[in-house]
C-alpha cells in the first residue's frame, strides 16, 4: 500500500471520530447546564479547554459565551477541530482514496458534509441544535460502521483502525482531564449532592453511562468512574480498550517494532496506577503522561508509514 494512501485512510478515520466526539460534548454540556444550579454551572469554556484551542478562540472572541463557543466548535472553519472542519477534512481524504473505500461510504460522508454545511445556521440555535447534532452523531456512526463492515480488512483497514482509536484515546483523556477539574471543586462539601451529576455528565460525554451501571453496579462517583474510563478492557471508549485496539492493529503491520514499543509504554503508564487514589493534581499529571504517550505514538506511526511532510502539506492537525 502506498504511504500516501495509508495516511489518507488514517486521517479520514480520525476526522470522522473527531466530528462525532465534538458533537457529543456540545450536546452533553447543554444538558449539564440545565441540571446544575446557575452559581456552580461550569459554562462553556471547558469545551474549548477540551479541544485545546483557547488561543485561537481568544483571537476572535472576547468572552466564552454559549453562542460564541457553540459556533466555534460546530461551524467555524478557522478552527481545525470544529465539526464542519473535521467533515471537510474527512471528505477530502476520502475523495483522494475513493478506490479504497466503498462507494456508499463516500456518498454518505458527502451527504453528511452537505447537511452540516447547509443546516449550520439552524444547528447553532438553541431550538435546532439538538436535532442537528443528533443527526451528525448518527451519521458519523453510520459511516464508521459501514467502513468497518464493508472495507477489505487488509492494511488499509488497519490504518483506519489506528486512526479511530488514537483519536478516541486522545479525546477520552481530554474529557476526563477537563471535566474532572472544572466542574465541582473537591473541597465544596456543601455541593456534594451535585457530584453525581458531574460524573454522570462525564460518562454521558463518552456514551458510557449505561455501560458503567451494568459493569460497576455501584453509584456514580469519582473513583469508579475514573477506573472505568481509564482501565475497563471491554468498554469501547475507555483508554484501555483504545490502547489494546491500537496494539492489535499495529501487530498486523510490517516494520512495527518502534510503534509497538511506544504503545507498550503507553499501556504500562495506564496500568501502573489506581485512578481512585489520585488527587486532582496527580490525576492531571497522569493524564498529561498519557497525552504525551498518545502524541509519541502518532509521531511514530507517521514516521514509520507516512510520507515525509512537504512544506505545509503534512496533515498534522491533531488537537492541542
Amino acid at each position: 500500500m502506498l504511504s500516501r494512501v495509508a495516511e489518507n485512510i488514517y486521517w479520514l478515520s480520525r476526522y470522522v471520530e473527531r466530528a462525532e466526539n465534538t458533537a457529543r460534548i456540545v450536546t452533553v454540556n447543554a444538558n449539564l447546564l440545565m441540571d446544575l444550579p446557575r452559581g456552580i454551572a461550569p459554562g462553556w469554556r471547558p469545551l474549548i479547554d477540551i479541544t485545546g484551542a483557547n488561543a485561537l478562540f481568544e483571537e476572535h472572541h472576547k468572552e466564552y459565551g454559549e453562542r460564541q463557543v457553540v459556533r466555534f466548535l460546530i461551524g467555524d472553519e478557522r478552527n481545525a477541530g470544529s465539526i464542519l472542519s473535521a467533515l471537510v477534512a474527512a471528505r477530502e481524504n476520502c475523495r483522494t482514496i475513493r478506490d479504497f473505500v466503498p462507494r456508499e461510504a463516500w456518498e454518505l460522508l458527502n451527504e453528511l458534509y452537505l447537511y452540516a454545511r447547509e443546516e449550520l445556521s439552524r444547528g447553532t440555535t438553541k431550538s435546532g441544535r439538538h436535532a442537528y447534532l443528533k443527526h451528525l452523531i448518527q451519521g458519523t456512526q453510520t459511516i464508521s460502521g459501514m467502513l468497518s463492515g464493508t472495507m477489505l480488512h487488509d492494511q488499509g483497514y488497519d490504518f483506519l483502525h489506528l486512526g479511530r482509536f488514537l483519536e478516541r484515546a486522545d479525546m477520552t483523556t481530554r474529557i476526563i482531564d477537563v471535566r474532572s477539574a472544572n466542574l465541582l471543586p473537591e473541597e465544596t462539601t456543601d455541593l456534594r449532592p451535585f457530584e453525581t451529576i458531574q460524573w454522570v455528565s462525564v460518562l454521558k460525554s463518552l456514551t458510557g453511562y449505561q455501560a458503567y451501571r451494568r459493569s460497576e453496579q455501584v453509584r456514580v462517583q469519582r473513583g469508579p468512574v475514573l477506573r472505568f474510563l481509564f482501565q475497563h478492557q471491554d468498554f469501547p471508549r475507555s483508554v484501555r480498550f483504545s490502547v489494546d485496539s491500537l496494539q492489535t492493529g499495529l501487530a498486523k503491520l510490517p516494520r512495527n517494532e518502534g510503534a509497538l514499543r511506544v504503545a507498550g509504554r503507553l499501556k504500562r503508564t495506564l496500568e501502573g496506577v489506581e485512578p481512585r487514589r489520585l488527587n486532582q493534581q496527580q490525576l492531571k499529571q497522569f493524564v498529561d503522561d498519557l497525552q504525551v504517550g498518545i502524541g509519541e505514538l502518532h509521531d511514530e506511526i507517521a514516521r514509520t508509514w507516512f510520507p515525509p511532510p512537504l512544506g505545509m502539506e503534512s496533515q498534522s492537525q491533531s488537537q492541542g
